[in-house]
């Protein structure tokens, strides 16, 4: 499996560039408080709107803030509050449909019951009407995602983990006595890892919008901390003499969450058994013809 994803990946140019522009964002994210030149935070009302510049490589903002220096510690605030989010997300989701998947019975019904539950209702109107109650922040809007969109993995993962706990070397571990956490861990855990990444790398493009557009709202990070969300918040109150302004947020998001969305189509095609064997039948047919 791993042999033919590098052999894709070496191939897949668009696959490159995505991963290529994913990994400079999360570096730049980490190395932030280096790469900055300035306190992301720090105001001066007379550096307000200065435009690009050696010192100020995108110029200001409406309060004199760097706005390169904001972008590179949005990516904290932004790309890895998503990718924590979307972390702990599998990690439930993997928890709970494991065990329904495996141990069938009351605790298969009541996981799934607690699951329908949770997914009828629109994820977003959700997260929207949970951030709502708890109030605005970032940590409430991780909880709020966490709690709507576990369970849809967990569902899935519970078909998954159903759909091998036939398999006879699953029985054979049960004959011989393993214990179950052992079955779960060695055996089903592997068959559902790749799904779930490819899965989750397509949602971690949702999650960011997500909190961005909560914290364009108000309800998400709130200023002065830099987030691309509300530095879009900000940018639209100058929209009409400086629309320079909403370009390096704007852009940012664009980029990162199509860079996602592209990095999970790839991972699809390459671990997606079904979706293999349907490109395979239609390059036969391309080559029959």
């Amino acid at each position: 499996m791993w042999q033919l994803f590098w052999q894709r990946l070496t191939k897949d140019k668009s696959a490159q560039l995505c991963l290529l522009v994913i990994m400079i964002v999360v570096i730049a994210g980490i190395f932030a408080p280096w790469l900055a030149p300035h306190d992301p935070t720090l105001t001066s009302i007379r550096l307000k709107f200065k435009p690009m510049s050696f010192d100020y490589p995108l110029g200001t903002d409406n309060l004199g803030r760097c706005i390169f220096s904001r972008l590179l510690f949005g990516v904290r605030t932004t790309v890895f509050y998503a990718l924590l989010a979307m972390s702990v997300t599998l990690i439930i989701g993997w928890l709970m449909g494991m065990l329904a998947g495996f141990f069938h019975g009351k605790t298969d019904t009541l996981i799934m019951r607690l699951c329908d539950v949770v997914l009828s209702f629109p994820a977003e109107i959700m997260i929207l009407a949970l951030v709502g109650i708890m109030g605005p922040g970032i940590g409430n809007i991780l909880i709020a995602i966490i709690l709507v969109k576990w369970a849809w993995y967990a569902r899935m993962i519970r078909g998954v983990v159903r759909q091998y706990s036939h398999r006879n070397y699953i029985a054979y571990a049960q004959v011989i006595g393993a214990p179950s956490s052992h079955i779960l861990r060695r055996h089903l855990l592997p068959v559902t890892f790749a799904e779930t990444i490819v899965l989750a790398s397509t949602d971690i493009g949702s999650v960011i919008l997500m909190i961005s557009a909560l914290s364009f709202l108000g309800l998400g990070v709130q200023p002065p901390t830099p987030e691309w969300g509300n530095m879009l918040s900000e940018a639209k109150n100058v929209m009409v003499l400086h629309p320079e302004q909403m370009l390096p947020a704007g852009i940012a998001i664009t980029l990162v969450v199509t860079a996602f969305n592209f990095w999970g189509d790839f991972l699809r095609d390459v671990f997606d058994p079904d979706n293999r064997q349907s490109v395979g039948e239609k390059h036969e047919q391309l080559t029959d013809v």
